[in-house]
């Protein structure tokens, strides 16, 4: 898995952002040794998911922007032009479909599910 700033960096996020792109790099490289050993390699790039990473980041955030923790969380949403937070049971409920019989002839694919934070170009 990797986040939305693999493919849409943003300079505050650069390290995490380098590092979730480099993840996605590896799996489609290892899709292609996957394919000949028959084993499935896709990626899942999250938006913002309800965790404690996501509580943990909105207490660092909070004081810096002059709001509680509770306006943070609240606000955030609207300013990544979502409906809502995804919860972590809608990223595994991805997750076992990769893996399923379904998903059989998926090699190689980067999914997001980010509740359509990331806008088409």
């Amino acid at each position: 898995m990797s986040g939305n700033s693999a493919l849409f960096p943003k300079a505050p996020y650069a390290a995490v952002g380098t590092i979730n792109a480099a993840i996605v790099a590896l799996a489609k490289a290892f899709s292609d040794r996957g394919i000949a050993d028959s084993v499935q390699v896709n990626s899942v790039l999250p938006g913002p998911v309800r965790t404690g990473h996501r509580r943990s980041y909105l207490e660092h955030w909070a004081p810096l922007h002059k709001m509680s923790v509770e306006e943070a969380t609240a606000n955030f949403p609207k300013e990544a032009g979502i409906a809502r937070y995804g919860e972590p049971e809608e990223i595994a409920e991805l997750m076992a479909f990769i893996v399923s019989p379904a998903a059989r002839w998926m090699a190689g694919s980067t999914l997001r599910m980010d509740g359509g934070e990331v806008k088409p170009v």
